[in-house]
This record gives structure tokens, C-alpha cells and sequence, in this order.
């Protein structure tokens, strides 16, 4: 087992990473930014080391920052954590090079599976349905406008490399395509360095489910049930559900094996989520593969009663998984909200700020994973989230009711966030019924009267 291991990562999942540690008797390091200097994780960690200034670029983004510093706390490994260097090939390499595990799936895999051309092109060799679309990534706008022809409007224009909604326009008509092509190679460029896009199909008003995937070095593969992740704005992800309550529980059983075979075909190690498209019929279409831990990690944790981040180190660590896949049982319902510090009144724009009075929801089946505190200065330079709550219970009645409680009772002044937001969401008949699709977020605004959710100004 590892005697130490440095977490590549800021902020909650950070702390999360911390807290698997400490149970597992392993020391931590913390990095930082300048900016995050008084983050809860940098307090947490057995050790904390600064890496450079508050830009990503200058600190968690740079590979030789996170290698020095792991060299001068000589750990054994390094967790990346999701986001920053978690999917990058050439970072896993250089780990290696420095004898110190990757605490994640081998290089190969993330180059395969990262890259969403290529990850089509490996689902489609190991006969995993997928949406129709080009064969792999488009350099003109020309042979992109005879693609999206052939498979039909609307078509939807992705980053090969994207990921977090970046990178990714719908274009209905032949008219649009040209713009929409245009603003997805340049934002793609801006947000990862690589413009390289391809074209699918848009399934219009689908289901969003992913399913969890865990490897071991021993050759053993498996999943641990499905999150629905339907309810998202600008193709980011608000709330997270498992399990899915529009999956029957042939559906769910058939998607899972498929999961499973194709990070077999790959030799798959360590945590992964398959994503897939579902469309009302229940058709499903291979998405792409997050070749790391889940933000919505959470969701499957509550229902399986499984620690994955624990099971990351172990499988790092060499040993077997100790899971059979007809022992892996869904236990309970749980719901996740990712709280961010937005303001819903000016199209959720961040809200970087000093968080004054600060009050965590608790009770029994409730459970937040958070970095901040009161006195805590949001900075600007990073993803707007400051938390993740999940509540969970017997059946998705308890759960939502749960839900609703928790967030009445989650105090944060100071800032906006997005907490009055998906309360109103909780106690939407739509939402409640599990009828929400990946348009269900435009449709509730458009339908919901702006004083349920804008109760004003909570600071």
C-alpha cells in the first residue's frame, strides 16, 4: 500500500481524496494555487505545497509544478482527481517516468477513450451501438455540411477533446451549419488547444444515463448501476440521479454488460463512466468515456454502498477487486445537486465573492461534499461549483423529500448560487414524475413563473 500520495486537484474532490486517504491510513499532500491558499483541502492535507500563481495554466495545468512537487514530498502516487491533468496520456507517462503511480487507467486507455473520435471509432470495433455520425474528426467546413446531410438534420458539432459542454453546437439546418461549425473549432481551440471537431446525429429530447465502470490490473471488469444525468444547462450537468427512473430493469442489465465489454475490449484499470444517449423507445448510443473519477461519484457511492475512490487507490495499488458483479446490489435512491455559486437572474453568471454566513445541511440521509466555509473567498479563475449535495433514500420519494429539506435548510450569504433554483426543481410534478430529458431545464424556465426560482436577492 502507498505511504503517500499527492492529490493533483483543488476543492472538493481534493478533500475527498483526503478523506479516503486518512481512512486508509495513507499521508496526503496537498497542492494549491496562490489563490486557493486558504481552501479547506490545503488545511486537510499531512502537507500542502504551492504550484504557481491563480491561472490553471500557471499551476494545476503544468505537469512539471505537480511532478516537483510530488518529488519533494517523495510520494508514491498522485491522484488527479477529475478536470486539469486527470485525462492527460503524456501526464500518466511522465508519473511513470518518475516512478510514481498514476492513480488511474494506463495511458494507452485515456488516448483512446479521451479522445471522442477515436473512443466512437473503439465502441463501434467492439460492436457498442453508437449514434450515427462521421467516421472521425472534420477539417472543412465542406465534407463537415456532406456529413451532416447524409445522417440527417439537426446534427450536433463536437470537440473531439471537449468536454463540460465546450466545443459542442447544434446546427438544424443546412443554413446554420456554417456558423455553428465555426464557433465549435474556435471555442474547442480556446477551451483545450485542439480545434478538431467531428459531427453526430442530435438525438432530440433524450435521456443522459452513464454507468459506472471499476478494473482492477487482474483483468477484471465491472459496473456498479447507471446515474441519470438528464438535467443539464448548456449540456453541463445540474442533477444526477441512481438509479435512472426511466430504465427498465432489462434495459439497465443489457446497458451494463455492454459497458462492461467495451472497457474490457480496452483492458480498462480503475474508475470510468460509460455515457450513453437514450431515446424514448429505449434505444441506446454509445457517448464517450470519462477516463476518471465522476463529479456525480457520490450518486453511486449512496446507492451501492461502495467507497470508489478508496477502490481507485486499491486497484493503483495492485490488488483484486474483490467484487463480483452478481454481488454489486442498488441499495437505495439517491439524488445529487451540484450547488454553484451562479446567479440565476443574470443567466447564471459566476459569483465570485466572500461567503458570509454559512450554515451545511445534515440530518439522517443527507451528505455534502464541500470545500468552502463561512469567511471563504470564492476566486474567479475556476469552475463555479462550491459543492455537491446528495440525499438518499429507500425509494425516490424519500430521497426527493429529502432533497427539498436539505436545500430549504443550506444557507450560504454573501454570493447568489444556484440553490433557490433546484429547490423549485424538487417540487416540479415534471421532475418529480422522472420525466425530465436533456431539455427539461429550457422547458422548466420557460413554463415556471421567474419568482419560484429568483426569490431574490438571498445575499
Amino acid at each position: 500500500m502507498f505511504n503517500k500520495i499527492l492529490i493533483a486537484n483543488r476543492g472538493e474532490i481534493a478533500l475527498r481524496v483526503i478523506r479516503a486517504c486518512r481512512e486508509l491510513g495513507i499521508k496526503t499532500v496537498a497542492v494549491y494555487s496562490q489563490a486557493d491558499e486558504q481552501s479547506l483541502h490545503v488545511q486537510m492535507a499531512d502537507e500542502a505545497i504551492c504550484i504557481g500563481p491563480s491561472a490553471s495554466k500557471e499551476s494545476y495545468l503544468r505537469p512539471d509544478r505537480i511532478i516537483a512537487a510530488a518529488e519533494i514530498a517523495n510520494v508514491d502516487a498522485i491522484h488527479p482527481g477529475y478536470g486539469f491533468l486527470s485525462e492527460n496520456a503524456r501526464f500518466v507517462e511522465q508519473c511513470k517516468a518518475a516512478n510514481i503511480t498514476f492513480i488511474g487507467p494506463d495511458p494507452d486507455a485515456i488516448r483512446r477513450m479521451g479522445d471522442k473520435a477515436q473512443a466512437r471509432q473503439t465502441a463501434m470495433a467492439a460492436k457498442v451501438p453508437c449514434v450515427p455520425g462521421s467516421e472521425g474528426t472534420l477539417d472543412t467546413v465542406g465534407e463537415a455540411l456532406k456529413v451532416a446531410q447524409k445522417i440527417g438534420f439537426p446534427v450536433i458539432i463536437k470537440a473531439t477533446a471537449g468536454g463540460g459542454g465546450k466545443g459542442m453546437r447544434i446546427a438544424h439546418n443546412a443554413a446554420s451549419f456554417s456558423k455553428e461549425f465555426d464557433a465549435a473549432r474556435i471555442e474547442a481551440e480556446k477551451a483545450f488547444g485542439n480545434g478538431a471537431v467531428y459531427v453526430e446525429k442530435y438525438i432530440e429530447e433524450p435521456r443522459h444515463i452513464e454507468f459506472q465502470i471499476l478494473g482492477d490490473r487482474h483483468g477484471k471488469v465491472v459496473h456498479l448501476g447507471e446515474r441519470d444525468c438528464s438535467v443539464q444547462r448548456r449540456h453541463q450537468k445540474l442533477i444526477e440521479e441512481g438509479p435512472s427512473p426511466f430504465l427498465t430493469q432489462s434495459l439497465r442489465e443489457k446497458m451494463g454488460k455492454t459497458a462492461v465489454k467495451l472497457a474490457e475490449s480496452i483492458n480498462y484499470k480503475n474508475a470510468g463512466t460509460l455515457e450513453f444517449l437514450v431515446d424514448k423507445h429505449g434505444n441506446f448510443y454509445f457517448m464517450e468515456m470519462n477516463t476518471r473519477i465522476q463529479v456525480e461519484h457520490g450518486v453511486t457511492e449512496e446507492i451501492t454502498d461502495i467507497d470508489l475512490v478508496k477502490r481507485q487507490i486499491l486497484v493503483a495499488a495492485g490488488e483484486k477487486l474483490d467484487l463480483e458483479q452478481k454481488d454489486i446490489k442498488i441499495v437505495r435512491h439517491a439524488i445529487e445537486v451540484r450547488i454553484n455559486a451562479e446567479d440565476p437572474a443574470r443567466n447564471f453568471a459566476p459569483c465570485p465573492g466572500t461567503i458570509g454566513l454559512y450554515y451545511a445541511p445534515g440530518g439522517h440521509g443527507v451528505r455534502l461534499d464541500s470545500h468552502v466555509y463561512g469567511g471563504y473567498t470564492i476566486p474567479p479563475h475556476y469552475d463555479s461549483m462550491i459543492g455537491k449535495l446528495i440525499a438518499y433514500g429507500r425509494n425516490r420519494q424519500v430521497a426527493l423529500d429529502r432533497m427539498y429539506r436539505a436545500l430549504g435548510e443550506y444557507t450560504v450569504k454573501g454570493i447568489h448560487t444556484t440553490i433557490p433554483f433546484a429547490r423549485a426543481i424538487m417540487k416540479d410534478p415534471v421532475f418529480r414524475a422522472g420525466g425530465a430529458t436533456t431539455k427539461y431545464i429550457e422547458d422548466f424556465m420557460a413554463r415556471t413563473p421567474k419568482e419560484i426560482w429568483l426569490p431574490g436577492d438571498g445575499r
